[in-house]
């Protein structure tokens, strides 16, 4: 992506130019970039960023004033948004392996929680997996590790899904849809100030 001034000539340009280019504006600044048609792939890798976008752009709403104004000193360095720095830093700590975090910079001062217990249950098309987080009011969030082979080393390129919870309440995801085959899943609970729990062991379900 390149920025531009007085792009086409103009004051401002927008849309599809030539097949080949993209002219928009982004927080107030015109930018140009190649034009691409997505190929929406479906991966774990693919999944877990979209799913950690999705989770982080939900929970903005719900932060505390105070925590969002901890935000501004990156948004201002960068001429973006508090909600822009919020995302850019925390897919950042994600693409390291580093919990999301509500507040700059990542306390991570609280104590790693551990998944009681994780019940995966395969089915027609679909796996459900049922997660048990001891209660604590720290917790944020867990992840969902998933692949065809055991997961030996737990990662954002293999995390599936990050879906809320609040330690008072089980959470249950359904994966889907799904061919046929044993998928193998692990769990872990992210914490408000950025700490992830101890992964919880490999287990298996059966897809149908």
């Amino acid at each position: 992506m390149a920025k531009v001034t007085g792009p086409l000539m103009s004051i401002s340009a927008s849309g599809t130019f030539g097949g080949t280019l993209v002219f928009a504006e982004w927080n107030g600044r015109a930018y140009v970039r190649e034009h691409v048609i997505p190929s929406n792939p479906k991966s774990a890798m693919q999944t877990g960023i979209r799913s950690l976008w999705k989770f982080l752009s939900k929970f903005w709403a719900t932060i505390s004033s105070q925590n969002k104004a901890t935000w501004l000193a990156i948004a201002t360095a960068q001429q973006i948004s508090n909600f822009n720095a919020y995302m850019q830093y925390n897919m950042d700590r994600w693409q390291n392996f580093f919990a999301p975090t509500q507040a700059n910079p990542a306390a991570e001062a609280s104590a790693g929680l551990t998944v009681t217990t994780q019940t995966l249950t395969g089915a027609v098309g679909y796996a459900s997996i049922a997660v048990t987080p001891s209660g604590a009011t720290a917790i944020w969030g867990i992840a969902i590790f998933r692949s065809t082979a055991e997961i030996v080393t737990p990662s954002w390129a293999n995390c599936i899904a990050v879906v809320e919870a609040d330690g008072a309440n089980a959470v249950t995801y359904v994966d889907s849809p799904l061919v046929a085959g044993t998928y193998h899943y692990r769990t872990a609970i992210i914490n408000t100030d950025g700490i992830m729990g101890t992964v919880k062991a490999d287990g298996t379900a059966v897809v149908t």
